[in-house]
């Protein structure tokens, strides 16, 4: 049993999702406040009871002490898909004490996998018949597009009713929509994870935001408390199935955007050489106390460090799809979002090796006015 509750006093408890408890208590703004806390609290003062943080989100949740054991909560499930994020989750799965099933398209991430702990399997086929009961568990981690929907139709002919087919990748969430109703017709269920955290996710554990049915997200809490940063941070059951991918495309949205004021006002500051500033340094400063501190920035700090001037890097920004799918969703929203638009096309910018577009502006300005062609300021 969980409860739900608005007060002030509980939000120290962490956050669970009351979409994961059985039971739980709606329209209480019936109640008064005191109320509300003072059974709350009589909850808690029972030994029968104990503060259970699910995952992030709006809701507390408090779980029966009897919920499960660690060992009772160990799972089974197979990860298609070994490439930097699918082969490190693997591992952090197995440190969690969960039994793996690894399958790649090549042969040395399956052996890497086995080194560490995991059942390689060479097939699909080989993966659902290596699980020793059913319902199965099946994480898809392969890149967008064709792969994830070669791989899902294909374990879509391979699954059994009860089955839980998980896509972690970053599809669109309008793919992530019909897939769900396909596998539902099947008797399947489909939980779509927007997962971030790249290849830090090994020791720092992955951000997941989970869209799918109660039943099958409440299912897949163990994994989610060992893939996560920690159990009750850095996932959430966000909404239904396509929710998930949705709000991981805004999160990639706002990525952009964060990226992109780095990168210019860095340059502004590489731009300032009356002062002989040292960016690193001034990277240090703001890594600390300032407003704008942030994990990205602590990246930025090390990569300035290592390569002040940053030689040898190609300024070639490629995208990987989700940041220009937000972009189209605000047009379509009639929703202006110039920061996350801008930043994509800037991306697109930095891949324009001849710079038509440029030339044709320059010599558009000389037969007009006069201006002169070239690098002035004339």
């Amino acid at each position: 049993m969980s409860l739900w509750f608005t007060s002030s006093k509980f939000k120290h408890f962490g956050c669970g999702s009351a979409a994961l408890c059985p039971l739980w208590l709606k329209n209480l703004s019936s109640l008064s406040v005191p109320f509300v806390d003072k059974m709350a609290w009589t909850f808690l003062s029972s030994p029968k009871w104990r503060i259970r943080p699910v995952c992030s989100g709006v809701y507390a949740g408090f779980f029966h002490s009897n919920f499960g054991s660690n060992e009772e909560e160990n799972m089974d499930i197979a990860m298609i898909g070994l490439g930097k994020m699918g082969a490190n989750m693997v591992k952090r799965l197995l440190r969690g004490g969960h039994r793996v099933v690894a399958f790649d398209g090549n042969e040395a991430p399956i052996r890497a996998a086995e080194a560490d702990g995991a059942h390689g399997a060479r097939s699909l086929d080989e993966v659902m018949e290596k699980f020793s009961s059913l319902p199965r568990v099946v994480w898809v981690m392969v890149p967008a597009g064709e792969p994830t929907e070669q791989t899902l139709n294909a374990l879509l002919d391979r699954s059994s009713p009860g089955d839980i087919i998980v896509d972690g990748g970053n599809s669109y969430y309008k793919d992530s929509l019909r897939r769900a109703v396909a596998f539902e017709e099947k008797g399947l269920s489909f939980v779509d994870v927007g997962t971030s955290g790249g290849v830090w996710g090994l020791t720092k554990g992955y951000g997941m935001m989970v869209g799918g049915k109660h039943a099958a997200v409440a299912r897949l809490r163990p994994v989610f408390e060992t893939l996560a940063p920690s159990p009750d941070r850095g996932w959430g059951h966000v909404g239904p199935a396509g929710a998930g991918h949705f709000v991981k495309m805004v999160h990639n949205g706002i990525e952009y955007g964060l990226m992109q004021a780095y990168a210019e006002g860095f340059d502004l500051l590489n731009r300032g050489s009356e002062f002989d500033l040292d960016l690193y340094r001034i990277a240090e400063v703001w890594r600390h106390g300032s407003v704008i501190r942030s994990w990205l920035l602590d990246l930025i700090a090390r990569v300035l460090e290592e390569n002040p001037a940053l030689d040898g890097i190609e300024p070639y920004v490629p995208d990987s799809g989700e940041g220009r799918w937000a972009a189209f969703e605000a047009v379509d929203r009639n929703l202006s979002a110039p920061v996350m638009t801008l930043s994509l096309l800037q991306r697109l910018r930095s891949r324009e090796e001849e710079g038509f577009s440029d030339k044709l502006l320059a010599v558009l300005r000389n037969r007009f006015g006069g201006h002169a062609v070239g690098n002035t300021r004339s």
